[in-house]
């Protein structure tokens, strides 16, 4: 997949369009890609996803937006997972936010990216003060040279998929249900950085892992699984929070202990599943009853994966997942 900075004066290609923030590439934002896809190859025209950076909440309301379900990185790499050929990040400042909806039709859609066929969210909006909807996209179609379609919302156990949907489940410690939205378990994908060493002056030497933003989804105690350590997937048990019994103010910090693993990591990137969440962070007493629920913690993690291996051999296993933010 190609990725653009930005959206070029002049288009060089006809392109099948979605727009859209596509944070967490959950299973709405996946059937968009997918139905993309095939109107690209059936009228033989690249498929382009235009996103944002910062999320335009971010970039009006930095203190009161959503945490992110994913980095750009992460982003980028699901689109390219799902089909799109060219992936256009658009800088979201104080000039895109003035632009008027008709504006941003004949500047990017049209002259800029030659979109011919645009298929968006049927809860779509855009341009200056949010005025611009699939009314407006139609209005304009037959005179910019390109075809509308909107996507209808996707619903899972009779709910609305949505990046919102995500992070609600996420904060509730509702890992399964994450899942169900997302078509995958939720992770944190970074690199493996030095930290201070304190777990391992417990006995639980950790992996600490670098995360691009300091409001994650989710906070707590969890059983992991970890891939990007070797040829098959590493299990674990993590923590993600700010340590209040060793720190004072801290920021968060993702900390993952890996069993039966010996090996350098530093430098490397990994990628952290959560699988089932055990209990919220605490500030201990003292290191001594921290260094107690660590090992219990652990060994809670090493019981739910024995019983979901007895599970999966006895066939009783249920996948929750299959291995739609607001648009």
């Amino acid at each position: 997949m190609r990725i653009v900075r930005s959206v070029p004066i002049a288009a060089e290609a006809p392109l099948a369009l979605t727009i859209g923030n596509f944070d967490g590439v959950h299973l709405g934002h996946q059937a968009m890609l997918s139905r993309l896809r095939i109107v690209a190859d059936e009228q033989h025209l690249l498929a382009c996803a235009m996103t944002f950076e910062p999320h335009p909440r971010e970039f009006f309301a930095p203190e009161q937006a959503p945490a992110r379900l994913t980095t750009m990185r992460e982003k980028l790499e699901l689109l390219a997972k799902y089909g799109m050929d060219v992936a256009h990040v658009c800088h979201f400042d104080e000039h895109l936010a003035r632009t008027t909806a008709e504006d941003f039709i004949e500047r990017f859609l049209t002259r800029g990216l030659g979109a011919r066929h645009v298929l968006v969210g049927d809860d779509f909006r855009f341009g200056a003060r949010r005025t611009g909807d699939i009314d407006v996209l139609r209005k304009h179609a037959r005179s910019c040279g390109y075809t509308v379609e909107a996507m209808a919302s996707i619903t899972v156990d009779g709910q609305r998929v949505s990046s919102t949907a995500v992070r609600e489940a996420l904060k509730n410690g509702d890992l399964e249900r994450a899942a169900r939205l997302l078509g995958r378990p939720y992770g944190i994908s970074g690199h493996v950085v030095r930290g201070d060493g304190f777990g391992r002056k417990l006995g639980f030497p950790t992996a600490n892992v670098r995360m691009k933003h300091n409001r994650p989804p989710l906070s707590g105690i969890f059983a992991v699984e970890v891939s990007g350590v070797g040829p098959v997937s590493a299990r674990g048990v993590a923590s993600l929070g700010v340590r209040p019994t060793v720190k004072q103010n801290g920021a968060p910090v993702l900390e993952v202990f890996l069993f039966d693993f010996s090996g350098v990591l530093y430098g490397r990137c990994i990628r952290v599943e959560f699988l089932r969440k055990f209990r919220e962070e605490v500030k201990f007493a003292d290191v001594e009853a921290m260094t107690r629920q660590i090992a219990e913690d652990a060994a809670q993690a090493r019981a739910y994966f024995a019983a979901r291996d007895d599970d999966e051999r006895s066939g009783k296993g249920k996948a929750t997942c299959g291995k739609s933010e607001d648009r």
